[in-house]
């Protein structure tokens, strides 16, 4: 016989094996019961001639106000969190100039962003951010 004898493995008793089924099947059967009944139950009919658009408007005004909350704030947030140090990769700018024409430079794309422009400040994106609410 060897001096080691072989680790026991971690097994749950059959009883709590089927204890565990059982509830699961009484919590499933519990579930598509309550939702037969759910859907079962009748819909009381809208009353005529008893909204006057209030309702409506009301809906209307939460939805707009809770879009502004979500949205203004992403409008304002800095895109480039580099943005004004030494390790920001957009700072670095191109140029090249050919001939007479007028000098080209990647500043004018990454330029506000490299400066902590925000969403609303980028030049073309700016624009269309107006759309939105907040």
């Amino acid at each position: 016989m060897p001096s080691h004898a072989r680790p026991r493995t971690g097994r749950v008793p059959r009883t709590l094996l089927r204890a565990g089924l059982a509830v699961s099947a009484a919590g499933a059967a519990l579930a598509t019961g309550g939702a037969a009944t759910a859907s079962a139950a009748p819909v009381p009919a809208p009353a005529h001639g008893t909204d006057t658009g209030a309702t409506a408007s009301a809906l209307t005004g939460a939805l707009l106000h809770s879009v502004a909350g979500g949205v203004g704030p992403v409008k304002n947030l800095q895109l480039d969190p580099f943005a004004n140090t030494a390790v920001d990769p957009l700072a670095n700018a191109v140029a090249t100039q050919i001939a007479d024409f007028k000098p080209l430079s990647t500043t004018v794309v990454t330029g506000s962003l490299s400066r902590g422009a925000a969403l609303r400040d980028v030049p073309l994106v700016g624009l269309t951010t107006r759309v939105l609410p907040g």
